[in-house]
């Protein structure tokens, strides 16, 4: 059974910063790129951020470049993101998917396993 399990959100103030972890389970964790995405109430689910399988190249989405930073560790088979000088606009849920070879958009259709999600909460 494929598990995703995300964890680490909770409420911060603006300026502040969390780290996200993603560990997952019951695939070939070193052959999968891994995303993270965000969806707030009312809104699109929408890409922040991926990390490829083979190179570790990374792509984020504008809003999150320069302030969060994704990285994995295939020995623990888990995904990280790192998110600084957050802001209340990152308010959402976050959540982890994981897919063979999703395209560079960060599409959440590409993505073919999913995670619950954890909240995180910024306050102004």
């Amino acid at each position: 059974e494929v598990q995703l399990q995300a964890s680490g959100g909770g409420l911060v103030q603006a300026g502040g910063s969390l780290r996200l972890a993603c560990a997952a389970s019951g695939f070939t964790f070193d052959e999968y790129a891994l995303g993270w995405f965000r969806q707030a109430p009312g809104k699109e689910r929408e890409g922040v951020s991926y990390i490829t399988s083979t190179d570790g190249s990374t792509r984020y989405a504008d809003s999150v470049k320069g302030r969060f930073t994704i990285s994995r560790d295939n020995a623990r088979n888990t995904v990280f993101l790192q998110m600084d000088s957050l802001k209340p606009e990152d308010t959402a849920v976050y959540l982890c998917a994981a897919d063979q070879q999703p395209g560079i958009f960060l599409t959440p259709a590409d993505y073919e396993y999913w995670g619950q999600g954890t909240q995180v909460t910024v306050s102004s």
